[in-house]
Formats: C-alpha cells, structure tokens, sequence
C-alpha cells in the first residue's frame, strides 16, 4: 500500500526593507538583489520536494511488482504441486494410464469384492424379510386361536343354559316374553360362531356324536341317530361338546 507524501511549503521569510539611500540608482539595485536571492531558495526547495516525492513514487511501485512477482511465483508451485501424484506429474500419469477406471486389476477386485458384498446384504435381506413374513402369520393366527379359545370358554359355561332351554321347549314351556328373551340368547350366541347339532336321522359320526344307547332296527341301513338326549355345539371348527345320542343298528 503506498504511503500519502506531505509536501511542505516553504515559508517566505519577510524581507528586510531596503535601505534607503541617497542615491536612487543604489536603492533599486538592491531591492532586485534580495528579490533575486528569495526566488532562487524558493526554487531550490520545490526541486528537493519533487525529487522526494518521485523517489518515493518509484520505491512503491518496486514494493507493488514485489508483491506481484511473489504471488505469482506462490500459484506456480500450487499448480506444480498440484499435478503431483504418488511422486509422479500429471504427464507421467496421463501416459501410463493409471488412473484410468477399467484399465487396472486393483478396480476389477474392489468391483468383485463389492459386488459379492451386495449379494449376501441381498440374501441377509430376503431371509429377514420371509422371517418377518412368518412371524406376522404367526402371531396373527396365536391371536386368532387365543381369541377363539377365551370365546369358547365363555361359551362353554352357558351351554348348561342352553340345554334347560331345549328342555322347556320340548315340553312345551319355552312361549311369552320368556321364549322371546331365549330366542335372543341364542340369536346373540350364533353371532359368536355357535352352531349346535344332532338331530334325528342323522348318519352316526363317532367324532361328534356320543352314543349312549344301541338298538336295531328294519327302518335304517346304516347305524343311525335315532335319539337325541343332548345337542352338541361347536365354535367354527373347533367342537365344544359332542352330542349325547341313542343309534339304531341295521338288522
């Protein structure tokens, strides 16, 4: 940054009046005497300011391309620097090809390696995904059992209620607002999966019904339900009860 330069002024100092004399061809010899001695110091001042002034001018620009010499010469070596790689310029680099992507051996192994770690990220993802999968199916059909089994033994608790029911309707009782509120007991019940079975006629099934009494018979060609002393009741698949029955065997 170049400095501001002061120029002084040079001060006048005050002439001494000359002094009169007698003669008037003296008094104006002096007179342009003293005037011409004040313009020559007056002179020789103003030169010794210029030449300070330009000798300060010239060591601000020397400082200025100093500077400019020294930047440049700073973005050289960062350019030089720069193209250095592994101990090589960019031209030896450039003709050897090194770092050319599909030329050297080092890229293809990084690019097998990588892309045997893909595939078994690929398969931990797909044995984790098919493992959530059967834990979902799994714990949906746990609740789904856990559900059917609390409904059930509920269920099973008002069966009792249900025979007395079968019973005042077989004698005849089960009418009036007592008949209404069994009818719907037992509409509430069915909407829970109830369904009762075991009527007459029926095909003997050994796994739903439970003979209690055997007979023959002319009118039956297989062994058949002919009685029934209690109804069974299943919840869905699942059977609560079997059925109490009296069976009819061909003669």
């Amino acid at each position: 940054m170049r400095r501001p330069i002061r120029r002084r002024t040079p001060a006048l100092r005050p002439c001494r009046p000359a002094t009169a004399a007698t003669d008037d061809g003296d008094s104006t010899i002096d007179l342009e005497v003293t005037l011409a001695s004040t313009d020559g110091k007056t002179a020789g001042k103003a030169a010794a300011d210029n030449e300070t002034e330009d000798a300060a001018t010239d060591a601000d620009q020397a400082v200025d391309a100093a500077a400019v010499e020294s930047a440049e010469g700073a973005a050289n070596t960062n350019g030089k620097e720069s193209d250095v790689h592994n101990g090589k310029t960019a031209e030896d680099i450039e003709a050897e090809g090194g770092d050319q992507p599909g030329d050297g051996q080092p890229f293809d192994k990084e690019l097998e390696t990588l892309r045997g770690d893909l595939g078994e990220l690929t398969r931990d993802l797909q044995r984790i995904t098919a493992e959530y999968a059967n834990y979902r199916k799994r714990v949906d059909r746990d609740r789904t059992l856990a559900a059917e089994y609390a409904t059930g033994s509920v269920l099973t608790q008002l069966l009792p209620v249900l025979d007395d029911l079968d019973r005042a309707r077989d004698h005849g009782d089960l009418v009036g607002p007592f008949g209404a509120v069994a009818e719907q007991l037992v509409t509430a019940l069915t909407k829970f999966g109830l369904t009762a079975f075991g009527a007459p006629g029926d095909p003997f099934d050994p796994t739903l019904h439970e003979a209690v009494s055997h007979t023959s018979s002319p009118d039956v060609t297989e062994t058949t339900c002919v009685e029934i002393m209690r109804r069974g009741y299943q919840l869905g698949e699942r059977m609560l009860r079997p059925a109490l029955v009296g069976v009819a065997d061909p003669e």
